[in-house]
């Protein structure tokens, strides 16, 4: 069966709403979700093996939203959209230490944070006259709230949070730049980031890096996909 001609053939299938949104050019986000579906599907039995491969296939090669939505239009959790969970704008009380688990300072010089590294529930972060980059797309959350204290002075401050966690920003600028996202998880155990502070004569920035995604909600994902699979199998 050749998926890419299945909306000719089936005039009955649902199809998107905003024709505007099905010529975008699907992210690799886009894809991921969509895979994450069909993994679904397959361990609930509504796919074959044969099925499920074939579909990813088109999948990896899909290069519009409308596209991709081919593949999972007869699925019926294609049409069950996840409620985002709206973290609260303050981290819940006694929640975060008072003490920083680690502190990052850049006085007329740089500094990076960034790869596989540990954040702790509290980041302490000063630029003065310098430059400090906090990427937490490939970090690992031991904890669900992370709270990134920044002060900025005639420094510029940039932090970068994978698109699947929440993003929360409390702060402001004196003749300076203070601009966080505001980003909601579909999961609601999903890690929290808020960014916290000044920018006085500077620069901070927080935003979701595109087509990053938390490495170990995934694989949470991915676990209960292999265990529901193999409940499939045993029966």
């Amino acid at each position: 069966m050749d998926l890419q001609k299945q909306p000719q053939q089936q005039d009955t299938a649902p199809r998107a709403a905003d024709p505007e949104v099905v010529e975008l050019r699907a992210s690799d986000a886009d894809r991921d979700r969509i895979a994450d579906i069909l993994r679904e599907a397959l361990a609930e039995g509504r796919l074959t093996p044969d099925e499920h491969a074939e579909r990813v296939e088109g999948v990896l090669a899909a290069k519009t939203v409308g596209e991709l939505e081919v593949f999972i239009r007869d699925l019926p959790v294609a049409h069950r959209r996840a409620a985002p969970s709206f973290a609260a704008d303050r981290p819940t009380p006694g929640a975060v230490p008072a003490d920083a688990d680690d502190n990052v300072v850049a006085v007329f010089s740089a500094a990076v944070r960034k790869g596989r590294w540990r954040a702790g529930r509290r980041i302490h972060v000063y630029s003065i006259f310098g430059s400090v980059e906090i990427d937490l797309s490939e970090a690992i959350f031991e904890y669900q709230q992370v709270v990134i204290k920044v002060v900025s002075v005639f420094g510029d401050i940039q932090i970068r949070v994978p698109e699947n966690v929440s993003l929360r920003g409390t702060g402001g600028g004196v003749l300076g730049n203070f601009e966080v996202d505001n980003l909601d998880a579909e999961d609601p155990e999903a890690p929290v980031v808020y960014v916290d502070g000044w920018a006085v004569l500077g620069n901070v920035e927080g935003r979701p890096k595109r087509g990053k995604l938390v490495a170990d909600i995934i694989d949470r994902v991915q676990r209960k996909v292999d265990k529901n699979l193999r409940k499939h199998l045993d029966r």
